[in-house]
């Protein structure tokens, strides 16, 4: 049998109703790119084009090296608005030009135009190594960055109200009956992500998945036993599957990188049965 999941592992307290779907999914045949972003152009101009070019409605990119100038991010942070379970630092915008190590973006819909939610690391001009969440229309290239985006053009991400956050967030939308070579996935609040990514993978028949995205945990616990004391965090996942278990059912298997409240940057293999989403997860499963 698979190793069975723990049933411990911290939550938080949403404001808004629970919904009844802890996770919402949408399938679509897969497409495949890669492509260099040219300088001068901001993050969301320069990832949205191609990819709308490319049909695709709905995906994950993954951003790595080049740099950027100017550059603007937030960080997690704990709320004092009781209409928020967590929320975002003030704007950071370091002078001078932004090496950028790794991001993950979302790529879809908001208001009928192409949107990004990109969490990403980077050494800032002082040398600093950094991580949180890009704010893509402000963020503009420098030197090249390289582009390669996995997704659909039958499943849309769009920017959806989302009652039991108080957020507007990316939520898979069907566009039309599809296998699910490439599966949308979004997790509610306080649902182990272990659990979900392996539901979702049973109910669509992804026996064997690479899973990439990002989102937010409460309180990451690690393989390794390290536990990070952060309600609010920024999460991307560096390596993710999805591998048969001894008894074939799908067993996940997530390698991340995350942000504290601090600014502490923590790296490293999940532990199975121990992380519930926090805000959200945005999911992309593409077969292998």
């Amino acid at each position: 049998m698979s190793s069975p999941l723990t049933s411990s592992f911290a939550t938080l307290a949403q404001p808004g109703p629970v919904r009844p779907e802890r996770w919402l999914a949408a399938a679509g045949s897969p497409i495949h790119r890669a492509f260099d972003l040219a300088p001068g152009r901001t993050l969301l101009d320069a990832v949205a084009g191609p990819l709308a070019e490319a049909g695709m409605r709905g995906g994950v990119v993954h951003l790595t090296g080049g740099s950027f100038s100017p550059f603007s991010y937030v960080m997690p942070a704990l709320s004092s608005d009781p209409r928020f379970a967590a929320y975002y630092s003030e704007t950071f915008r370091p002078e001078g030009e932004t090496r950028l190590e790794r991001a993950s973006a979302t790529f879809g819909e908001r208001d009928g135009a192409g949107f990004l939610h990109v969490h990403g690391t980077w050494i800032e001009p002082d040398g600093r190594r950094r991580a949180g969440h890009l704010l893509p229309a402000e963020v503009v290239i420098a030197d090249p960055v390289r582009a390669e985006a996995w997704g659909t053009a039958e499943a849309a991400w769009r920017v959806i109200p989302d009652a039991e956050t108080n957020f507007s967030l990316f939520t898979p939308v069907p566009l039309s009956q599809a296998q699910a070579g490439c599966l949308l996935l979004k997790i509610q609040p306080n649902e182990e992500i272990h659990a979900v990514v392996e539901a979702a993978a049973r109910t669509h028949g992804l026996s064997v998945a690479r899973v990439r995205g990002i989102g937010s945990i409460v309180r990451p616990a690690f393989a390794d036993g390290r536990v990070i004391p952060t309600d609010a965090s920024e999460v991307l996942l560096r390596d993710g599957t999805v591998r048969p278990g001894p008894d074939g059912l799908p067993v996940a298997h997530l390698d991340i990188a995350v942000v504290d409240v601090a600014g502490g940057i923590h790296e490293g293999v999940l532990r199975r049965g121990a992380n519930a989403a926090c805000i959200t997860f945005e999911l992309c499963l593409t077969a292998e």
